[in-house]
């Protein structure tokens, strides 16, 4: 960095900015070609931001008074009315942006020369942060809606798909394979397995390979320790113990031997974590590559329970017990814009902080991907387990639309003799035919799933991952994973993201205009797992074993009463939506007024078309995320009962320790069970009667509050937009392929 940038800074009573500045090597002719991006990354926070780019403007105006040849020309846009109905041309002066107007963005356009769903989004947002700006200083309640109005645009919902399946299924390769990208995700097998919960996206920051470590809380660590040394204390038979070695192994990959002759107390020590400080300053860790094996070959410590033998040359520590999450990131990934890609662990965890986070993505999953080998995925008990045990968190307690059965490796099949190429590949589909109406065939049983889940909503793929990489005897297609991706296309392609945008800020926009223009706005063992259902609050979970849930298995006496009557008022399929559709049917019958004599308020009801639109979509997603809560109200309120009952369970010890344990349980839940499911069943209905009352209120206040600011506030300081509104039309009928009802405004 010259002198030039520290003197300005000093002068600009920004000195504490400096070494940043030196860090990234600004010097003078750097400054001026400071983006809005660049600005944000060396000065992060909002005030100092804020008078940096002030500053710097003024800068740049000084330089291009004393330097015309430095200067950008000046480029007009469209005549726009002002309020005295000069016809002058004027310039859109974004402040804290560059002094172009969004006119002046030459558009990059597809091979049809129609601009790119994209370039229309960064159009349009730059638009937007243009009238943001604009807007008059003072908070009057006109300008404050307005202002809250634009920045809610920004907000986006990813589209989730949650990835199951056992040690050794193909998971890792089904996913490389889908999105396209090799070698990102390492492949397990039955002494490498995925050991926490990994997310794929797309890199919307950089061009670079990234991923993020979510660590658990030192407290969190701490408290495993205390659990860890005493229930290998506590184990009696050790060898045949599957949580014991569990146990066993967590300590092992972090400490080596040492843990045999130490306390808990001295496995904080900083020493274990000179590779990973991020985990003592409850800090996420970043790892970044220009390649996908690279950053795959960086992460691997940190999910992984074992390596191969390639992956473990320079690894002598593995991190994975205190990981909490790993998100990765892929660049340029069309399949991934609004699509997150789950590898979901088993059935939970046993640490509390990594089960709550994985029940919250599991409600949160719109699909599901249960992975089998195809040899058996009709007759594999893990895999319908998994199905099992999480479908209420799915289905009602959750927002999945759809199952999907994949059963992997299925070139695998249909190989023998000295067949054809034609012939093994004719052998493999006929086999694959007759795997699909197996799992089918198999789900079919389940009752109690299809209480949530219609034979409609599941679908089932035959998947060859390595035949699609190599096309030797199958077409890619006959692979089906171009079916898969397919679907996360369309998953991207519903998601609507710059249609909602920019009908959005179509509608703020004709608020604005509008209001300017008119001046209105398991003995042994099952002992053990006792004693760990107690300590855990009723909850618990082996290894490999399978997931046992006091509270849950209470609370079914109840969900199976409801489960039907409850996925119909709170559809996750279809689009009729929740209460029977009553929201997605109301409506403010704008587009009749508009045909009839209201002529002069056309651009206020435009407004109030897109804003009740986005009402019911903000309704629908207020709702989608309650009706998890309140499903989930009866397990929560069943918990809350059995505390004390757990709470003296675990304090039993001594001769009959056993018994005495499960007589307290069985006298608690006898002795309270009226009251306590009368208490879960009270909670639900005040929740849903809170759900209701508040659905009222924000419909009623919401659609005033718009209706008397569009039709009644009178525009005083309102600025004239005609141009933005007309630039952001054109991009709304280009996405609609529609025309505007009032696609031309005049300029008198």
């Amino acid at each position: 960095m010259d002198d030039f940038v520290c003197n300005k800074l000093t002068e600009w009573n920004l000195s504490e900015w400096i070494q940043i500045f030196k860090d990234h090597k600004v010097d003078k002719e750097s400054l001026y070609c400071l983006e809005d991006h660049h600005i944000a990354a060396l000065i992060p926070i909002v005030g100092p931001q804020s008078k940096f780019k002030k500053r710097l403007k003024l800068l740049k105006e000084e330089q291009n008074t004393t330097d015309p040849e430095t200067s950008e020309s000046s480029v007009e846009v469209c005549p726009s009315t002002s309020k005295t109905n000069d016809k002058g041309k004027r310039k859109l002066d974004l402040k804290g942006e560059s002094s172009q107007s969004p006119a002046r963005k030459r558009p990059r356009e597809d091979i049809r020369g129609k601009k790119t769903e994209e370039v229309i989004l960064s159009d349009v947002k730059y638009i937007m942060r243009y009238v943001h700006q604009k807007l008059p200083k003072q908070d009057d309640k006109l300008n404050k809606f307005l202002k809250n109005n634009i920045e809610d645009l920004e907000t986006d919902k990813r589209e989730v798909v949650g990835v199951f399946g056992k040690t050794g299924a193909g998971k890792s390769s089904l996913i490389n394979a889908v999105i396209g990208v090799k070698n990102l995700l390492p492949s397990g097998s039955i002494s490498a397995c995925t050991s926490v919960m990994i997310k794929v996206e797309a890199n919307m920051r950089n061009p670079k390979y990234e991923a993020e470590i979510e660590f658990i809380t030192k407290e969190e660590w701490k408290e495993e320790l205390w659990t860890l040394f005493n229930f290998l204390g506590d184990n009696e038979d050790q060898e045949k113990d599957e949580d014991y070695q569990d146990s066993v192994e967590k300590l092992s990959v972090l400490y080596g031997e040492e843990w045999k002759n130490k306390s808990p107390e001295n496995f904080m020590d900083k020493k274990y974590f000179r590779e990973i400080p991020e985990f003592l300053d409850s800090k996420s860790k970043i790892l970044t590559s220009d390649t996908a094996k690279e950053l795959s070959a960086k992460f691997v410590k940190y999910t992984r329970s074992e390596s191969k033998e390639e992956d473990a040359k320079d690894v002598k520590r593995l991190y994975w017990p205190l990981v909490k999450c790993v998100t990765v990131r892929v660049p340029n990934n069309r399949l991934l814009q609004h699509v997150t890609l789950v590898d979901l662990p088993g059935n939970g965890d046993r640490n509390k902080s990594r089960d709550t986070m994985w029940k919250k993505v599991v409600g949160s999953c719109s699909t599901v991907w249960i992975v089998a080998e195809i040899n058996r995925a009709a007759s594999e008990k893990e895999s319908w387990e998994i199905l099992e045990e999480s479908y209420s968190l799915m289905g009602n307690g959750g927002e999945c639309r759809q199952i999907h059965f994949i059963c992997t490796k299925s070139d695998s099949l249909g190989r023998s003799g000295n067949q054809s190429a034609a012939g093994v590949r004719a052998q493999i589909l006929k086999q694959n035919e007759q795997a699909k109406r197996k799992v089918r065939a198999e789900f079919s049983k389940l009752k109690d799933i299809k209480k949530q889940f219609s034979e409609e909503c599941f679908k089932v793929f035959t998947v060859s991952s390595k035949e699609f990489m190599r096309k030797k005897c199958l077409d890619p297609d006959d692979t089906e994973i171009p079916r898969l991706q397919e679907f996360l296309q369309d998953l991207n392609n519903s998601h609507s993201e710059t249609l909602n945008y920019v009908s959005g800020a179509r509608g703020i926009l004709s608020l604005i205009q509008g209001a300017s223009s008119r001046g209105a706005t398991k003995k042994g063992a099952f002992h053990m797992i006792l004693k760990c259902l107690v300590r855990n609050g009723g909850i618990h979970k082996t290894k490999k074993g399978k997931s046992i849930n006091i509270n849950m298995k209470l609370t079914s006496c109840l969900t199976d009463s409801i489960d039907e009557e409850f996925k119909k008022t709170f559809p996750n399929e279809g689009n009729s939506g929740p209460f029977n559709g009553v929201i997605n049917t109301f409506s403010l019958d704008t587009e009749k007024m508009m045909k009839k004599e209201c002529e002069n308020v056309k651009l206020q009801l435009t407004f109030l078309k897109t804003e009740e639109e986005k009402m019911k979509t903000n309704l629908n997603k207020l709702i989608r995320q309650r009706k998890k809560t309140i499903y989930s109200s009866l397990t929560t309120t069943i918990e809350e009962t059995m505390k004390p009952c757990y709470d003296r369970a675990k304090d039993i010890k001594g001769e009959g320790m056993l018994r005495n344990m499960r007589e307290t349980i069985e006298i608690h839940v006898h002795g309270s069970k009226d009251v306590m499911f009368a208490q879960a069943k009270d909670a639900m209905m005040e929740q849903l009667r809170d759900l209701m009352l508040e659905i009222l209120e924000k419909l009623c206040n919401t659609m005033q509050e718009s209706i008397e600011l569009s039709l009644k506030t009178d525009g005083v300081s309102i600025p004239d937009v005609s141009v933005e509104l007309q630039m952001v039309k054109q991009y709304y009928n280009d996405l609609t392929k529609s025309p505007d009802d009032d696609a031309i405004i005049c300029s008198d």
